[in-house]
């Protein structure tokens, strides 16, 4: 009986983790989350605004809607761009804004 629990245990853990594991490995590509001090610049998104100019490596804070969220970029392509909402908490962003990252000048050879 105990050995049955255990294996029930983890088995939930291991699905768990591999769950958590996706939703990191879908925003990876674009950099990851960070503490809001070590933000570069804040952007200030609002119902108007449509995209935001960042560089790759830049720290940068988002204020959506009284929230925020800070993103480091980290892009392995040059340039890429893509919907802040694949980065943004859950039910952060409500339009449609277009986040371009453009090449450090620091990483170009």
């Amino acid at each position: 009986m105990f050995k049955s629990i255990r294996t029930a245990a983890l088995v939930t853990a291991l699905f768990a983790t591999a769950g958590t594991a996706f939703a990191a490995d879908a925003t990876a590509k674009y950099g990851s989350t960070a503490p809001a001090a070590s933000a570069h610049r804040h952007i200030v998104i609002t119902e108007k605004t449509k995209h935001v100019r960042v560089e790759n490596g830049e720290t940068v804070e988002f204020k959506v809607n009284g929230t925020s969220f800070t993103w480091h970029f980290l892009t392995l392509h040059h340039e890429t761009s893509f919907d802040l909402s694949k980065i943004a908490p859950a039910g952060t962003v409500k339009q449609k804004v277009t986040v371009h990252v453009a090449s450090n000048p620091l990483y170009r050879s």
